[in-house]
Order: structure tokens, then C-alpha cells, then sequence
């Protein structure tokens, strides 16, 4: 499903306190395509994230999903948007702490009219094993596959990926995005992940660097990376 930006203001207080965080974001998002959204901290790419997952709302702008545009959307018809379209994969996991592995995904799987197979899931993600732990049981790596497993489960066609490996070492991080990569093989979903890893930039289809609310540079990768193959 493409993603259209067009004019994209955001700001956060008022007065002499007034914060603007995004200066006029525009710019597409092919169907179906990995897009990385670099910057440091600061440079709002989390707040344009949110924007585009129906969280928060921008000043000014509009975004086209498909043929549909989100600032015509009532609340009923934005939640359903959201649910039906979008998934979400958090730094913090956001795992409901008193369910199961298996109970965590089940949630996703309620969202939807067709939600995958959470066997298969479970198997998928490596997680079979695990599947009757509770969140505070698991390894932080674990705990991110079964977020990645609650959000995918019911097959969204726009994944939303806010520094999915902040809180983890090399090792697990590469095995996360390399579940990442897979899902958007396999599953032929837009994959937008926000993160200031400048070597994430080369497993993407699209980079989008942002600086200061404003974007420095929009370039298509004319060489991409396998997972396996990044260093940093």
C-alpha cells in the first residue's frame, strides 16, 4: 500500500515555549518497499511515525493512504484504519506483562478478519519453545519477535518499526532485522522503521534523512543489502 506525505507540520507547546518538530514533511512511500527513516535524536522521526500511524495528528498537511486520506477519516473510521492496516513494533515492546507468548500475538490476531496461523507464528518467530513464558521470562530479543509476532499476525500492509533494536546488543539486533527483512519478503507489507543506526540505511529500499523537523535528503538505495551482510 503507498504512502503519500504532503506538507507535514507538527508542533508541541505555544508561545515563547512553542517547539516545532516537522517543517513541511512531503514525500512517497512505495507499496511494499523497506523505508528507513535516519536521524538523530530530535529530528522527529518518531513524531512523523506516529502522524502516520493515526497516534498523534499534524498542524498542517495531509497523508494519502491508498486513495484514502487521513484527515477525512472520523475516529471510528481512523481506529479502524489502524487496526485493520497497521502494525506497530515499539523500542519497549509493550508486551501485555500478564499474558503468554502465545496469548501477547493472540491479541494482534483478534484485530483482524483473517489473521495468520499462530502456530505457524510461533515457529516462524522461534518462539514455539517459549510460547506459555510470560514477558518477564523472556531475553530482550524475545521479547521484540513476539511484539514483531502480535504485530504481524493479522497481516497488516503497513509496518511501523520505531528503533525496533534500541534496547539490544549486536547480536540479537541483527536477528530482529534480519525477522524484519523476512516479513517484508514474505509478506510483501511497507516496512517504516525509524532509527538513528546509520548502517540500517543499507538494508532499505528507500532512505529518508531528517534533521532539525526537516528532511535533508530522499534517495532510493540503488544497492541493497542483505541483513547478514551489515556492520556497524
Amino acid at each position: 500500500m503507498q504512502l503519500k506525505l504532503e506538507g507535514i507540520t507538527k508542533s508541541f507547546g505555544s508561545g515563547d515555549n512553542k517547539n516545532t518538530v516537522l517543517k513541511g514533511i512531503s514525500c512517497t512511500i512505495e507499496s511494499g518497499s523497506i523505508c528507513v527513516l535516519l536521524g538523530p535524536s530530535g529530528s522527529g522521526k518518531s513524531t512523523l511515525l506516529n502522524i502516520i500511524g493515526g497516534i498523534e495528528s499534524p498542524d498542517e498537511g495531509s497523508i494519502f493512504i491508498g486513495d484514502e486520506k487521513l484527515e477525512d477519516m472520523n475516529e471510528k473510521k481512523l481506529s479502524v484504519y489502524r487496526r485493520k492496516h497497521l502494525g506497530y513494533v515499539f523500542q519497549a515492546y509493550n508486551l501485555v506483562p500478564d499474558l503468554t507468548v502465545r496469548e501477547n500475538i493472540e491479541v494482534g490476531a483478534y484485530l483482524s478478519d483473517d489473521p495468520m496461523n499462530v502456530d505457524e507464528m510461533l515457529h516462524m518467530l522461534g518462539l514455539w519453545e517459549h510460547k506459555d513464558k510470560m514477558p518477564n521470562q523472556l531475553s530482550g530479543g524475545q521479547q521484540q519477535r513476539t511484539s514483531i509476532g502480535r504485530a504481524i499476525i493479522k497481516r497488516p500492509e503497513i509496518l511501523l518499526c520505531d528503533e525496533p533494536t534500541g534496547a539490544l546488543d549486536y547480536k540479537t539486533s541483527k536477528e530482529i532485522l534480519k525477522l524484519i527483512e523476512e516479513v517484508n519478503r514474505t509478506c510483501g507489507n511497507t516496512v517504516i522503521m525509524v532509527t538513528h543506526n546509520d548502517a540500517l540505511k543499507n538494508m532499505a529500499d528507500r532512505v529518508i534523512k531528517l534533521r532539525d523537523g526537516a528532511i535533508r535528503s530522499n534517495k532510493e538505495n540503488e544497492v541493497k543489502l542483505p541483513v547478514e551482510e551489515l556492520e556497524w
